[in-house]
């Protein structure tokens, strides 16, 4: 066993058709048991780190590991659900869950793999092909959860699912994974969803790691403040500051007291995401490696 889910070290990623890489220097340590939540605008990388981590893709710089081993040699104590859900068409629902447990025959969990498709109300002879798009979704989950893993990957899970569904199936996730102690890293742009479910933050921006750390530790290292036009912010580091009218609003780092004549709070997740992603010249804060560098 290992304290670490996902390491990755000046890890990058180029394509040919891509006049800039998919993911360049990209660092930051999961620990194992966290529930990540991994955001960014389109195009910032997240597809591309999380084929990393599943070894469908390999670095053209740094390295990742997974488990402690890497990705390849991990394959079989991970679950991936990629967007677009890859399920044969022609089998039916059942067929799908034996095939699940033919191709995983050590770790199969049967029971979990049929409790996520019957509370979907899915009828096990109906072929993939004639299910909606979140019915698939279903499917593709119940196949990664019968698996059984010690990290799931989820890319967009529920980009295709109604908010009901969505919620069930949120809670499903997350208590089993509270249970079975499993790492999940579930990308989304749903982010005031992922607040109450995740409790680590990854967020990418043009392919780089701009935050990373437990998800309180990053919200207290930030505050949001009020006050008026033209008060000053020194020597605070600035992560957005907008001025409406007579009214200034930030998001900052203190690096001390700050002042009396502004107003402070706690951003909410949703506050932080945006404000770093409007304002891609703020510095990068990287509290995962601070924990390491206590230890």
């Amino acid at each position: 066993m290992t304290d670490t889910a996902i390491e990755a070290a000046a890890l990058g990623r180029s394509f040919r058709r891509r006049r800039t890489p998919a993911l360049q220097d990209c660092s930051f340590r999961l620990p194992a048991g966290r529930v990540c939540a991994l955001v960014g605008p389109n195009g910032a990388g997240k597809s591309t780190l999380l084929a990393l981590a599943a070894g469908l893709l390999r670095p053209t710089e740094g390295t990742v590991t997974v488990l402690g081993h890497s990705p390849a040699a991990a394959r079989e104590r991970l679950a991936y659900v990629a967007q677009h859900k890859p399920l044969h068409p022609h089998l039916t629902v059942a067929d799908t869950l034996c095939l699940g447990r033919e191709l995983n025959p050590r770790r199969w969990d049967a029971a979990v793999a049929e409790r996520v498709v019957a509370e979907g109300d899915l009828d096990p002879t109906a072929k993939i092909r004639t299910l909606s798009g979140g019915q698939r979704t279903r499917v593709a989950l119940a196949l990664a959860l019968g698996k059984r893993p010690e990290l799931l990957l989820l890319d967009e899970p529920m980009a295709d699912v109604d908010p009901l569904a969505r919620h069930q199936l949120t809670g499903t996730l997350l208590a089993d994974a509270a249970e079975h102690g499993t790492t999940v890293v579930m990308s989304s742009h749903v982010v005031a969803e992922l607040e109450h479910s995740c409790d680590f933050l990854l967020l990418l921006g043009a392919g780089r790691v701009r935050l990373a750390g437990p998800l309180d530790d990053l919200l207290a290292a930030h505050t949001l403040v009020t006050g008026r036009a033209g008060e000053s912010l020194d020597p605070h580091t600035v992560v957005e500051a907008r001025t409406t009218g007579r009214q200034l609003t930030a998001l900052v780092r203190p690096a001390g007291p700050l002042g009396t004549a502004l107003r402070t709070g706690i951003p909410s997740l949703e506050e932080l995401v945006l404000a770093h992603l409007r304002s891609p010249d703020a510095p990068p804060l990287r509290l995962d490696t601070a924990r390491e560098a206590a230890v």
